[in-house]
């Protein structure tokens, strides 16, 4: 699959940045945010723009997600931490992920992500408020 070209510079140097393992999980989470949007009319239009300094994606009707690095793994999915996203993630898929706290998913290789799973939780967070 092609990747998706970047609308705006200023997301594609934030990706650019970013150590090259994190780089390349980041960019499937990105592909995983992307693909997911396409599959639910209500998540568009899908708005990809830099939030604190990460790429963040928002959907019309639903809850901020970003990609960026932490300081205990290569690189994160993060949530809004007063959702209850993380929650039903977890209740969902107890003990499938490192998890900090009630916004982030850790990954420390790309080969962590699964797109059933966190597809799961991002077709959440892009409807949220639905």
């Amino acid at each position: 699959m092609t990747p998706k070209p970047f609308d705006d510079p200023s997301v594609a140097s934030a990706f650019e940045a970013m150590p090259p393992q994190a780089r390349a999980g980041a960019l499937a989470l990105r592909d995983l945010i992307l693909n997911t949007a396409e599959s639910l009319p209500a998540a568009n239009p899908l708005r990809e723009e830099l939030r604190w300094g990460q790429p963040a994606y928002l959907a019309p009707k639903g809850s901020t997600i970003r990609l960026g690095a932490h300081k205990s793994a290569d690189f994160a999915l993060f949530v809004h931490c007063q959702s209850r996203l993380i929650g039903d993630f977890t209740t969902a898929f107890p003990g499938e992920d490192r998890i900090d706290g009630n916004r982030a998913i850790l990954f420390d290789d790309p080969s962590q992500i699964d797109e059933t799973r966190h597809g799961w939780l991002i077709a959440r967070a892009l409807t949220y408020h639905l």
